[in-house]
């Protein structure tokens, strides 16, 4: 990116941000005061020394530029990737050469960090393009799958009758029991080595004793569990497409599905959700050469930020692998990611709408699709807010989930009552707006 004369806006570097802490705490470096000996090269490296609590500064080194990912490398005795003196110096930088000068030549300590990470990642290349990874024995691969299969066979069969005493003995009683019997029960999917049947079980937990209208909200996802449920004891009896994303959705990794697709794809939004074990990161990508969407998820354990972090408004020269629906994963990676000012084409409020419910036929456990909405306008509706399409009649509201977030303050100041574009997640409770952009010229607006 450096190579271009273009630096990161200061939305992209707090993107890489593992949590709301080490985004303040970063914040906060990302001013001269603390930094002396600061450089960055054409190559999409910067370097500085921050200066701490010790009598010694912290020596912090990135690389922007490596095709495996952004890396960081600081003295300090943080666990944190990117920690707060990384995400203060890209800060710096970020506001252009006056503040973190363009310089010929890293300092040793830098440069021998630099050096060796670029070695280490053509060496990984070379050896992932060689193939010389020890063929797999079909055989023994096929009884693990085999062995896998009953043992989610008995997870569900266990929890059709778990779903059926809880509706014999009424809903109210789940309110009762609260979330103690809800999480044995997901652990004993987790046992049955279905994660997908265990991580709905947690979602259901977390219904009763939720607001008005809980028992409704109960039944429905209870339902669309026994259907769940059913269709992997039935799996052998449905269509191809069908049955894959049954599979899919009980836990099973799903194969890629096609050759792998090179192009510039945009990454149009990325957040975290988590649990008490775990982080999930959701990213989505968009390949204008393609015109698809494709989704990318990174985990990491409790506490831990996931490894994967592509921030908002650049473009990767990547390939991409197919999965399930929406899913892929990275695969091979051609050039450092650039920033980039492609856009997604719009739809109309009533073609998102038409887009998910085609969706749904396909995969009737589907949330939400990714959608971009074209000349749209945020608007309040009562007690909520929607997005109103400019030139028809008609409007999508936002999900409870997005009322509450600060992005939406973000996308109304954006707007100021004129249409935006919006990329976001459209399902049956709504629109989840992810990232904007103003009518005319200017950069991605995270809003998560």
């Amino acid at each position: 990116m450096t190579q271009q004369g273009v630096r990161w806006t200061a939305d992209q570097v707090l993107a890489l941000a593992p949590d709301p802490a080490s985004r303040k705490a970063g914040s906060k470096l990302g001013a001269a005061g603390p930094w002396s000996e600061t450089g960055s090269s054409d190559e999409g490296t910067v370097w500085g020394l921050c200066r701490g609590s010790g009598s010694k500064p912290y020596q912090t080194v990135i690389d922007v530029a490596d095709v495996a990912g952004p890396a960081y490398k600081c003295s300090c005795p943080s666990r944190k990737f990117p920690c707060k003196h990384a995400l203060g110096l890209l800060l710096l930088w970020s506001e252009g050469p006056a503040a973190v000068p363009v310089a010929q030549q890293p300092p040793d300590w830098a440069d021998q960090w630099i050096t060796a990470r670029r070695r280490r990642t053509e060496q990984k290349q070379s050896a992932d393009a060689s193939g010389s990874a020890a063929p797999a024995d079909p055989e023994a691969a096929r009884r693990r799958a085999e062995r896998r299969a009953e043992r989610i066979t008995a997870g569900a069969t266990e929890l059709e009758q778990r779903l059926a005493d809880l509706l014999r003995s009424g809903l109210a009683g789940a309110e009762q029991s609260g979330y103690g019997l809800w999480e044995e029960t997901a652990a004993r999917m987790v046992d049955a080595q279905a994660s997908g049947l265990a991580a709905r079980v947690r979602e259901l937990g977390a219904i009763p004793s939720s607001g008005p209208g809980w028992p409704s909200r109960l039944l429905e996802e209870c339902a669309l569990l026994h259907l769940l449920d059913q269709g992997w004891l039935r799996h052998e009896r449905l269509p191809a497409g069908l049955a894959a994303t049954v599979r899919a959705r009980v836990g099973l990794p799903a194969p890629s599905d096609g050759p792998p697709v090179r192009d510039h794809w945009l990454v149009l939004a990325q957040y975290d959700t988590a649990d008490a074990r775990l982080t999930t990161r959701r990213i989505w990508l968009y390949g204008p050469e393609a015109d698809h969407t494709a989704l990318l998820l990174s985990y990491g354990a409790a506490g831990r930020a996931p490894e994967l972090a592509l921030p908002v408004g650049l473009a990767l020269d990547s390939e991409i692998l197919p999965g399930t629906g929406q899913r892929a994963s990275l695969g091979r990676r051609f050039a450092a990611p650039t920033p980039a000012d492609v856009r997604p084409p719009g739809l109309t409020t009533t073609q998102a709408v038409t887009r998910y419910g085609t969706a749904l036929r396909d995969d009737p456990w589907l949330d939400s699709v990714p959608v971009t909405l074209g000349r749209v306008i945020p608007a309040p509706d009562g007690d909520s807010w929607q997005l109103a399409d400019a030139d028809a009649d008609t409007a999508l509201p936002l999900t409870p989930a997005a009322r509450n977030r600060p992005g939406l303050w973000r996308l109304v100041a954006l707007s100021g009552g004129a249409p935006v574009t919006v990329f976001g997640e459209c399902g049956h409770r709504g629109f989840t707006p992810l990232t904007a952009w103003p009518t005319g010229p200017g950069p991605a607006v995270p809003l998560c």
